[in-house]
């Protein structure tokens, strides 16, 4: 029953026409790879560390192949060819080739059935480290469980691991559910993950291996101290898409912001290359039981929160659909929505309330991401912190999944730590004394809230059969998402991108498909 009223025949148009979408971007991304896919296959392969000049083994292999014109081969063909010519394991030809002692593309060719053998046990292990790291969540939230939903999101973006430690841990400490540590600004625009544990960062600290370690020790043991799992938020985002979703799948990660419609529009990141990456990443974390956050809310820091309300719907119809096609289950998918309208709009509050519980409706096994009012936060931490409390209010009405929090001092600074406390506490105190509000208010027929609903969704359903004619790549060059225009063969990353050649072979990912697909299949 829905509350809005709404016409779920038309909600099946709207998800039909995104199927359509989805299906035509996937018949282009199942023939095509990247650089970034490949080095994630190292990664799940067990290959880590440096050269002596600190660059990522997995580039320095990935590097070898394109440089030579090999990269629509795969890595992992090169990778079990030199396997069967030296008897090393996988991390131990990439130390020989960054030596400069073995040339990966220099071996004599064996045949398909060899390299199979080969790659088969190296994706049975590398699965196993996988679902291992899964297990031991499962663990937790079997025993000691988790907080209530929405789930309290805060942030934590000193620059320093080890700051970011001390803060998370307080963070956990005044009530939060999940901790995001922002990343740096700029790293989305490398194309290599930096190594080890880091002190320096603008913005944000860098995502790499040793400091999602660092960070899930840390919060495991708050967890132990609390009683209640404490989730651990990244990025997989940006031209290393697939590889960060690897290493977060290794090392215990929870939630990642991943989404390819995000990096496209907001770090013009070539939208070829991205989408490609994005099928990987998205199979990872859906192997991995991470939970994806998608990137809408951005739009709205662009567009107009009233206008342009659609196009947040049709993406999210989209980016349901794209995640369906890489196995992710809705209970994964934290799509994401914003409270962004403009705070002096007559009945702005009924319009957010209508949004938000749209949103709900059109998505009921989904743990949406509900982010604050960032657009018209000014400075005034006295307005701001009501901004913040109309926007949980929502939240607690409408049963949003993941509820990132707002600082009075969204506008000024990075948070302080008392910041956070205070945003957590109004959040604590809303959502208890809100807790069933939903269940006992409902909405007039014909009232302000269910016209402004109906009308959203009829215009997403517009938007949505035109992008379903034209493409959605078409789309994006036509700037129908944040009013941001983007050119096909444009953007970063580029360059990283080719179609498979006969020789390809990647084991890891149909084998995480098929073990999604049957979910009576024990993580072993």
């Amino acid at each position: 029953m829905s509350k809005l009223g709404l016409d779920f025949e038309k909600v099946a148009t709207a998800k039909r026409a995104a199927r359509a979408i989805a299906d035509n971007v996937q018949t282009f991304v199942d023939r095509y790879t990247t650089v970034a896919v490949e080095r994630a296959l190292c990664r799940l392969a067990g290959i880590d560390g440096v050269d002596d000049r600190g660059v990522p083994l997995p580039n320095v292999l990935v590097d070898q192949i394109k440089a030579e014109g090999l990269l629509r081969e795969g890595i992992l063909f090169f990778i079990a060819n030199a396997m069967a010519a030296t008897s090393l394991s996988p991390p131990a030809i990439a130390e020989r080739v960054a030596r400069g002692h073995l040339s990966l593309t220099r071996q004599p060719v064996q045949p398909a059935s060899v390299i199979a053998g080969i790659l088969r046990p190296l994706a049975e292990e590398g699965l196993a480290r996988v679902q291992h790291r899964r297990q031991r969540r499962e663990r937790y939230l079997a025993t000691i469980g988790e907080g209530a939903k929405p789930y309290l999101y805060v942030i934590v973006a000193t620059g320093n691991i080890h700051e970011d430690v001390v803060q998370a841990r307080a963070a956990a400490r005044q009530g939060a559910d999940i901790i995001a540590v922002i990343r740096t600004t700029g790293q989305s625009l490398l194309d290599y993950v930096p190594h080890g544990a880091t002190t320096e960062g603008f913005g944000g600290t860098y995502a790499t291996r040793e400091n999602f370690r660092i960070m899930r020790a840390a919060l495991d043991e708050e967890s132990e101290a609390l009683g209640r799992y404490i989730r651990l938020c990244n990025y997989c985002s940006g031209l290393c898409m697939p590889e960060i979703a690897a290493l977060g799948a290794l090392e215990g990660l929870d939630v990642m912001l991943n989404d390819a419609l995000y990096g496209i529009l907001f770090r013009d990141i070539n939208m070829q290359r991205t989408l490609v990456d994005q099928y990987t990443s998205r199979v990872i974390n859906a192997f991995a039981g991470v939970i994806i956050n998608t990137g809408e809310d951005n739009y709205l820091t662009t567009a107009d929160a009233v206008e342009q309300a659609h196009t947040v719907l049709a993406s999210d119809l989209i980016n349901e659909q794209l995640a369906l096609l890489a196995g992710l289950p809705p209970a994964q998918m934290g799509l994401g929505h914003a409270f962004e309208m403009d705070p002096a709009l007559e009945n702005g509050f009924l319009l957010e309330l209508a949004q938000a519980q749209m949103t709900r409706e059109i998505f009921p096994e989904a743990p949406l991401k509900y982010m604050p009012p960032t657009k018209f936060m000014t400075g005034n931490i006295f307005r701001g912190h009501i901004q913040d409390a109309l926007f949980n209010i929502i939240g607690a009405w409408t049963s949003q999944g993941i509820q990132l929090l707002g600082m009075p001092t969204e506008a000024i600074h990075t948070p302080f730590m008392s910041d956070r406390y205070l945003s957590i506490e109004n959040a604590r105190y809303i959502f208890s004394t809100l807790r069933d509000i939903g269940e006992e208010i409902e909405y007039k027929p014909d009232g302000i809230i269910r016209r402004r609903a109906a009308e959203v969704l009829d215009n997403a359903i517009i938007l949505l059969q035109t992008i379903e004619k034209e493409g959605l790549f078409a789309a994006l060059e036509k700037g129908i998402f944040a009013d941001i225009r983007r050119p096909l063969n444009g953007g970063k990353g580029l360059d990283g991108v080719a179609e498979k050649g006969e020789r390809y072979t990647n084991p890891f990912i149909p084998a995480m498909r098929q073990q999604l697909s049957n979910p009576q299949t024990p993580h072993k």
